[in-house]
């Protein structure tokens, strides 16, 4: 039966050698390396530029920045990912939660050496600018300028820096490594850099057997590998890997609430929203290519949770599918039936569009870059507390803490009886921070101003 779609560039009688595609696959124009290069670069600037103001301007968490700052530094010193941070909110709160028992993120470990060299959770967010600015090169390098722009200023890489670290960072250079190389016609290369995604979250392995399926009309050894690799992967995470590790013995997105499933139909507008804000920065171009399949995994696992976190546009959730957006649309703009006239000008001048009200416009702002009102009284609570203290802190400040102390989150209710200081900011209501019956507990205070309070126990 034939297919449906259209048929990618290059065809498949062609081979994977260099020489052998140059009559047929798009290769990039004289000079687009050096435009790549300079795009990524500039990206990079402005991803790590904001980043660390977030986090200097005490907008970053715990959750999340916190926990992988945990998990980095448990590989740092050879040891399995766990976090105290994350065990807060699990069933056991005085036992560092292992983190593989959270999600499957082996791929984490990579960054272990690069911040044993510089051990600050800062170095996390250069990191993550860093991993986005590769994968802006590599889109450049295919697409061209105009379109390494758009994909740089795209909603979802700008939603990911603009939210704390996350492990999906590193699947930004992965899928497009892969998807450049399917591009090019060399399926080998496709397929190893498209493997690496099997570790870096256990949901990636259904994008990677949508990978396989493409393939197998272009190699079938290549394709047939990520068919087996990817159910595999994702099967031996889910049902082996994070059960074992686990405390409660089972995978938590299926079995609580927040990651239950409870079918499309529930939210149906702004799961309708979403998908609109998808395709409309490539102006619904991406419909042209079969590439577009490969978002259809990741919509999927999210569309049919009943968390309506996962549903919209905010947070980090929707980068992995940019890569795939945007080497859709420059396939499509590759084929020459219709012409599409002045595409590229239309996608880099909506992309300049929708950035105005994207996270990096706001550092556009004198204001960003000036200290807010109680950042001076924060720094000073901090300063208190002494390296390798263990600590029940907010949310806001518990990045600040992991490099160099053991950080629990402090929650209203239950006792920090693991902790010897207290540093907590009363106005972060993330987890609601009312103060703790504290001289129950024998804290007593040795600083407050301006809603921070720091305890100690014993302390006279």
């Amino acid at each position: 039966m034939p297919s449906p779609f259209p048929r990618l560039v290059p065809p498949p009688e062609q081979e994977t050698s260099a020489r052998a595609l140059r009559g047929g696959a798009r290769l990039p124009a004289p000079g687009a390396r050096g435009a790549a290069a300079l795009t990524a670069v500039l990206a990079f600037l402005a991803y790590t530029a904001y980043a660390l103001r977030m986090h200097a301007s005490f907008r970053t968490t715990g959750y999340d920045l916190g926990i992988f700052g945990q998990a980095i530094r448990s590989y740092a010193e050879l040891a399995l990912p766990a976090s105290e941070i994350r065990a807060t909110t699990g069933p056991d709160p005085d036992t560092p939660f292992p983190l593989l028992g959270d999600h499957f993120h082996p791929l984490l470990a990579v960054l272990a050496p690069l911040y044993r060299l510089i051990p600050h959770v800062e170095t996390l967010l250069v990191a993550q600018a860093a991993l986005a600015a590769w994968s802006v090169y590599v889109v450049t390098r295919a697409g061209g300028r105009r379109i390494g722009v758009a994909y740089a200023l795209s909603w979802g890489v700008q939603k990911l820096i603009g939210f704390d670290f996350h492990e999906v960072a590193l699947a930004l250079p992965l899928l497009a490594l892969s998807l450049a190389a399917y591009r090019d016609g060399r399926w080998r290369a496709c397929a190893a850099w498209a493997a690496g995604l099997v570790l870096v979250k256990e949901d990636l392995g259904a994008t990677v057997l949508v990978l396989g399926l493409l393939l197998l009309r272009r190699n079938r050894r290549a394709g047939l590998a990520l068919c087996v690799l990817g159910p595999a992967a994702a099967a031996l995470a889910v049902l082996v890997v994070l059960p074992h590790f686990n405390p409660s013995g089972g995978y938590t997105y299926l079995s609580t609430p927040g990651g239950a499933t409870t079918g499309i139909p529930s939210g149906l507008d702004t799961k309708a929203t979403t998908l609109f804000v998808l395709l409309l920065p490539t102006l619904f171009l991406v419909l042209r290519s079969p590439l577009i399949l490969l978002v259809l995994p990741t919509l999927a696992w999210r569309f049919a949770s009943s968390n309506p976190m996962y549903w919209d546009t905010d947070h980090h959730y929707s980068a992995v599918l940019m890569p795939i957006l945007f080497f859709a649309l420059t396939d499509a703009l590759d084929r020459p039936h219709p012409p599409i006239p002045h595409a590229r000008t239309a996608v880099v001048t909506v992309a300049a569009l929708l950035s105005t009200a994207l996270p990096l416009a706001e550092s556009l702002r004198p204001s960003y870059w000036q200290d807010p009102p109680r950042a001076a009284a924060a720094r000073q609570a901090l300063a208190h507390v002494p390296d390798g203290a263990r600590v029940a802190t907010t949310n806001r400040l518990a990045p600040h803490l992991t490099d160099r102390t053991t950080v629990y989150l402090h929650l209203p209710g239950r006792p920090d009886a693991t902790v010897d200081w207290m540093v907590l900011d009363l106005t972060d209501t993330t987890f609601s921070a009312d103060p703790p019956d504290a001289s129950q507990q024998g804290f007593r205070p040795v600083y407050e101003r301006e809603g921070y309070v720091v305890l100690r126990r014993g302390a006279r």
